[in-house]
């Protein structure tokens, strides 16, 4: 039997030179990342919250600045002539070769699939040239610095609260605590209460990963407490009191208020990772239930993430038969929604016009959806994928689908032999639109669920104004449900930023023909907002309209934006909270 030479079959090299200028142009942006990362502590530190929130914006554009870099070096220095198909399959090669023993593989990988799907047709968007399947394996990976990926700690030692004490001294924040003695003694009592007294053995230990978790203005610090076969996650968010001074708010122990805390509408948190890898399987053993693609986001890679999830969206395709049809709702104006039943996300493509009264354009839409990509979503805004050349399989797609996106968005459809190409598209969590969700409450006579979802969608818009977003179109069917039961925005082509409103109230009628006039009697500019007029589009079913006026009335009234308004424009950051009020230490309410 003949022998392959491998030497020889590694040959070239471009090729070589090739994968060592990717993977140089990857080492950049990682550095970069890590930097960023690290100066979050310092602006949580000294409570620069506008200096925070300008590091994780620019952070977000880190990516692909490095790819665009990467791309103009290849094309300034290759001949299209000498990159055949064998000098490609050797740059994979190469490139494997390069990562053994590396630290941060699968992010590696994810950016040479995004250099090279720059400079390659999508032909060639397979396994011999892209890593479409991972082609090193993450686990067991261990960090090479002082710095491990988690910290150990054994109460059954010296205490629960000695442990306690040293695990938030051990991140040796450069501000001082009001009283850490008292926050650690409240944290200790509301574990020991979950974790039993006489759980506390010397065999329990209690694991801390080593970086903080930074966003918005506070600091996480993220563990577990391990006893035998049994886990206990937990999470301790570290905030500001006004004075500058740190202070312990609460504990959080039960899963789904460490799953909202992590959602995908509040990436992305600035982590200092060596080992990410190492991040994410801690925290999925935290939630379990949530996808390796939504971590990997969570914690600022959200490339990496978009490229797990659409590995997990070709596996579910695979092994999955439903058709691909119209999302239920009502049709907007400005995007087509369509959805896989069996798949828990929605595709979202923009239509080629739109009909009045929609004054936009496409290009606008996407910069609105940009501008929600960078902003701080604090929770009330669903995260979107963006995707382009998105191949279907033709009999998977419904007809009338089908027909409805080349009859609404001829320009972005191509049939490819048996696959349907999107050439752009957004993918979102699917949610319960809250106009179904209120419907369905007031068909069950539920007038708890219709109280529930009239509260969050308050809050979700006072959360809104709080990180200086207006919704602009705030019809129910313009927000959702999720399984958490908490309301969540997610139409963008209408968002505006607070400060760029102008709220003002109705002025009175000067006579009886302006009380009669179908027309405003009063100028009304471009972005002119009357609060008064939310009421007739929102508040026309009375028991909508008692739950509203019972919780957010001052939602109508133009003072309420106007005072906020003003915070914004003087440099105060509002603080949102992203779990209940009534979680907080009691000494703090």
């Amino acid at each position: 039997m003949s022998q392959v030479a491998f030497p020889k079959l590694l040959s070239s090299q471009i090729a070589f030179d090739i994968a060592r200028t990717i993977l140089d142009g990857f080492n950049k942006h990682y550095r970069l990342f890590r930097a960023v990362s690290q100066q979050a502590k310092t602006h949580f530190e000294s409570g620069e919250w506008k200096a925070g929130q300008k590091a994780a914006r620019e952070r977000i554009s880190y990516y692909d600045r490095r790819v665009v870099e990467c791309v103009i070096e290849l094309e300034d220095e290759y001949h299209e002539e000498d990159l055949t198909d064998s000098v490609w399959r050797e740059v994979k090669l190469h490139y494997m070769g390069l990562l053994i023993d590396y630290m941060q593989p699968e992010l590696a990988e994810t950016f040479y699939n995004s250099v090279c799907t720059k400079i390659l047709h999508r032909n060639y968007y397979h396994n011999d040239f892209i890593f479409v399947r991972p082609a090193v394996a993450t686990e067991y990976i261990e960090s090479e610095t002082a710095l491990p990926t988690y910290r150990v700690y054994y109460p059954g030692n010296d205490g629960l609260h000695a442990a306690l004490l040293r695990i938030v001294t051990d991140f040796q924040l450069d501000a001082s605590f009001v009283d850490l003695e008292r926050d650690v003694s409240a944290i200790e009592a509301r574990l020991i209460g979950i974790w039993g007294a006489d759980q506390i053995e010397p065999n329990h230990q209690i694991q801390v990963l080593s970086s903080l978790f930074f966003r918005n203005k506070g600091a996480y610090i993220v563990g577990k407490g391990i006893n035998g076969n049994r886990e206990y996650p937990f999470v301790v968010p570290v905030l500001h009191d006004r004075h500058g001074k740190l202070f312990l708010d609460t504990v959080l122990v039960e899963p789904i208020q460490i799953s909202v805390l992590f959602s995908f509408t509040r990436a992305y948190f600035m982590v200092d990772m060596e080992v990410p890898s190492a991040y994410v399987q801690f925290l999925r053993s935290l939630m379990p239930r949530k996808p390796r693609s939504e971590i990997y986001t969570i914690l600022g890679l959200q490339k990496h993430g978009k490229n797990l999830f659409y590995r997990d969206f070709l596996h579910h395709l695979k092994y999955s038969s439903d058709q691909i049809q119209e999302a239920p709702g009502i049709r907007g104006l400005v995007m087509l929604v369509f959805a896989l039943p069996s798949f828990p996300y929605v595709f979202k493509v923009i239509k080629d016009s739109f009909p009045p009264p929609k004054e936009t354009t496409k290009e606008l839409i996407q910069e609105k959806y940009q501008l929600v990509k960078n902003h701080d979503r604090v929770g009330r805004m669903a995260d979107t994928l963006e995707y382009s050349d998105v191949a279907f399989p033709r009999h998977r797609i419904s007809e009338a689908l089908l027909a409805e996106i080349k009859r609404y968005a001829p320009s972005i459809v191509e049939e490819e032999g048996n696959e349907v190409v999107i050439k752009h598209l957004y993918i979102e969590r699917r949610m319960v639109p809250l106009n179904i969700w209120l419907s369905d409450a007031e068909k069950k006579g539920d007038d708890a669920a219709m109280e529930h979802g009239i509260r969050e969608y308050g809050n979700a818009i006072k959360e809104l104004v709080a990180a200086n977003i207006f919704p602009g179109d705030m019809l129910y069917k313009n927000f959702g449900v999720t399984r958490m039961g908490r309301v969540v925005f997610y139409d963008y082509d209408e968002i505006e930023y607070i400060t760029d409103c102008n709220f003002r109230a109705i002025p009175l009628p000067r006579n009886e023909e302006d009380e009669m006039a179908a027309e405003p009697w009063y100028h009304v500019a471009k972005n002119d907002v009357f609060p008064e007029q939310f009421a007739p589009f929102l508040l026309g079913n009375r028991k909508v309209r008692t739950f509203f006026m019972k919780y957010h009335a001052d939602l109508l009234t133009a003072e309420y934006w106007q005072t906020h308004k003003q915070r914004i424009l003087d440099g105060y950051v509002e603080d949102v909270f992203p779990y209940p009020q009534e979680l907080r230490f009691s000494y703090l309410s």
